[in-house]
């Protein structure tokens, strides 16, 4: 693997799962919202038209996915964690769109779904997934 190569995937998986950990940390313990619509971190997720309980879902969800991205081997697990993450943030952008919000809404979920491609597809041989 070229250095190159080497740097941009470390860039873009150290940078995705801080992002990751960030806002699932932020999720699990609802920190720094708009109180009077919800309560703390969730009034995006009112906003948007989800429950509440959904952020324990993603705050977990986003832990474990940044978990599987950094550990080293369990190259299926890594493949189902980048899925997940797809799903994830298309769905979040998405929902941003349906709802009419404004186009800076969609960049936190825009930039960490372009992490997501970038690490996944620079990944070194040793962490991808063998096929017969």
């Amino acid at each position: 693997m070229a250095k190159t190569q080497r740097i941009v995937y470390w860039f873009s998986t150290v940078g995705l799962a801080s992002g990751l950990v960030g806002s699932g940390v932020q999720q699990l313990l609802r920190m720094e919202g708009r109180e009077a619509l919800a309560p703390p971190y969730a009034w995006g997720m009112a906003e948007l038209g989800y429950p509440v309980y959904l952020l324990t879902i993603l705050g977990v969800w986003k832990l474990l996915g940044a978990l599987a991205i950094l550990l080293p081997k369990y190259p299926l697990l890594k493949e189902w964690a980048y899925a997940g993450m797809v799903f994830l943030f298309t769905g979040g952008l998405f929902s941003h769109i349906a709802t009419g919000n404004s186009w800076y809404e969609l960049v936190p979920a825009l930039l960490l779904l372009i992490l997501a491609i970038a690490s996944w597809h620079f990944r070194p041989e040793s962490r991808r997934l063998v096929t017969r």
